[in-house]
């Protein structure tokens, strides 16, 4: 019996995935005259400043909503407002410049139709994402997405389910086309993820996470090497900045630099002085240069940290391998 039962569960699973997936592939036939009006609408809004309203009720509502997120974060601004609520004031967000797309499968939900006038007297151009062509939304609109699917993928045919992925899976399409059309990069896609790894990636740079003034440890290269220590231990970086007699870097000195003098003269190190055991010619990176990228170098180079300086060549900081990892790059 629970063999049965388990049979059943996974052909009801894949009949569903089945249907949805048919009803993803219906809207291929929805890229037509009513998309690139669609497009073109949106666009020439958005070079007025206007931005894409998107509302709906129920699940559609819930669509909307993802919809406006993806707009939104693919270059094209746009907001959601429910329509009962723009009923009760919230149409104040909606001006002349704008673009309402109004999701209703049925072309016949009242919350939608009752905000029509206002639209109108507004002059706000109108997408149905509909399944009804001929429906009372479908009629006063400029522009008709096709949201029309074979079957829903609930058994009694009422809940929308392949519906609502087809008018999902739509948006999508509409979303990306706007973008590809705006030349939307990856780096716009940071500046509205800062958050995000990707915004960290291509947003955070050197001069964000660098060490600088009194926090840099510095000696010079004449001093002793004991005194290197006690200052590579206050700052507590793993190294120094070296300077010469005349104030320009000319080293540093590692963790592995002093390990390396140790095992050298046997632990005898009271005499030894920072210039002939420390690193010349230190590796360096400008504090313009993204974050990732001093990663990369670092990890080329298998080193933990690297010099940073400014436009004209001068020492402004350093960057360790901790500041990095602890963004998470």
């Amino acid at each position: 019996m629970a063999i049965q039962v388990n049979e059943r569960i996974l052909q009801t699973a894949l009949h569903v995935l089945d249907v949805e997936s048919l009803a993803v592939q219906a809207m291929k036939a929805s890229i037509d005259d009513g998309f690139l009006a669609s497009v073109a609408l949106i666009e020439a809004r958005q070079a007025k400043g206007g931005r894409v309203m998107i509302t709906g009720m129920g699940k559609s509502g819930h669509i909307g909503r993802k919809m406006a997120a993806t707009l939104s974060s693919t270059g094209t601004p746009a907001y959601f407002m429910h329509p009962a609520e723009g009923r009760h004031g919230d149409l104040g967000m909606v001006t002349s410049h704008d673009v309402v797309i109004a999701i209703s499968n049925s072309g016949e939900t009242e919350e939608l139709l009752g905000l029509l006038p206002s639209l109108h007297t507004l002059e706000t151009p109108i997408i149905a994402m509909t399944a009804k062509a001929h429906s009372t939304l479908a009629k006063q609109a400029v522009a008709i997405l096709n949201v029309a699917v074979p079957e829903e993928a609930c058994p009694l045919g009422l809940a929308p389910t392949a519906s609502t992925t087809a008018t999902l899976a739509l948006g999508d399409a509409l979303a990306v086309v706007l973008q590809e059309n705006k030349g939307f990069a990856s780096s716009d896609f940071a500046l509205f993820h800062p958050a995000g790894m990707l915004g960290k990636r291509l947003l955070l740079k050197v001069a964000d996470l660098m060490h600088t003034g009194d926090a840099l440890p510095y000696v010079t290269s004449d001093d002793l090497l004991l005194h290197a220590l006690i200052e590579m231990s206050q700052k507590k970086m793993g190294m120094t900045l070296v300077q010469s007699k005349a104030g320009d870097l000319c080293g540093v000195l590692t963790d592995g630099d002093v390990r390396r003098a140790l095992m050298k003269h046997g632990g005898e190190i009271g005499a030894v002085l920072v210039d002939s055991v420390m690193s010349p010619s230190p590796q360096r990176i400008s504090k313009q240069a993204l974050a990732v990228e001093a990663l990369r170098h670092m990890e080329e180079r298998k080193i933990t940290a690297i010099v940073v300086e400014d436009e004209t060549a001068q020492i402004v900081g350093v960057l360790h391998l901790h500041d990095l990892l602890a963004q998470g790059l």
